[in-house]
């Protein structure tokens, strides 16, 4: 499903940053940029017609930008950063209680995500900095799962989209080779996915990544 583009919405291609779709149950987050919460408009409405439970964080005092949620299908981490706060984080973990919510410090003006994903289901891509360091050091103290690790140089490379089509074939939307062709020859020795890269630059101008450009939903819609 597309979303039509509004020149209302300099940001709203960061729709990924709005809401958080987990199992049957979606969470329209409060951006911490006030002039962003008019790109939650509709979602509730959008949500309800494809038969999902939708929650919407109200609370004045919290802040919570997507960025900062990762879903790891067996947990979730959720990054206090500039842009999220624990009253945000709180809302997380009220509305997804099948799962263990954990916090995750996060520096500067970077989200979560800025610096990590998952690139399978128990694999995470993670950056090189010293903050994307102490971020997977903090997560694997709160955490009693294991996750295989894939390292590369550059932290914005870091940030892929993974989806699992069919029984068997794995896809990984990752930075492309002009951008950061480092990360993509550690990419490239993952030779039992689909590799499909794409450039971010004009969205990462606007702060964003690949994450933050759209919203995964792990279901089978009828639309």
């Amino acid at each position: 499903m597309e979303l039509p583009a509004s020149e209302d919405l300099p940001r709203g291609q960061l729709i990924g940053d709005t809401a958080v779709v987990i199992a049957d149950t979606a969470l329209i987050t409060r951006p911490a940029i006030p002039a962003r919460r008019k790109e939650t408009e509709g979602l509730q409405t959008l949500f309800e017609e494809l038969k999902f439970r939708v929650f919407e964080l109200t609370d004045e005092n919290a802040t919570l930008d997507a960025s900062d949620i990762l879903f790891t299908g067996s947990e979730i981490f959720v990054g206090l950063s500039k842009w999220t706060n624990l009253r945000g984080a709180e809302m997380v973990a009220k509305t997804y209680q099948d799962y263990a919510v954990s916090t995750v410090r996060v520096s500067g003006d970077l989200h979560l995500k800025s610096f990590c994903s998952m690139g399978g289901p128990d694999t995470l891509v993670i950056g090189s900095s010293d903050c994307a360091k102490k971020a997977l050091k903090m997560m694997e103290q709160l955490t009693d799962h294991h996750y295989d690790t894939l390292t590369v140089p550059d932290d914005p490379a870091a940030n892929c989209i993974y989806a699992r089509v069919g029984p068997k074939s794995n896809v990984l939307v990752h930075r492309s080779a002009e951008e950061y062709p480092n990360s993509v020859q550690v990419f490239q020795k993952m030779t039992d996915y689909t590799l499909v890269p794409a450039s971010c630059t004009e969205v990462s101008k606007l702060g964003g990544c690949l994450t933050a450009c759209s919203i995964l939903i792990n279901r089978k819609l009828e639309i």
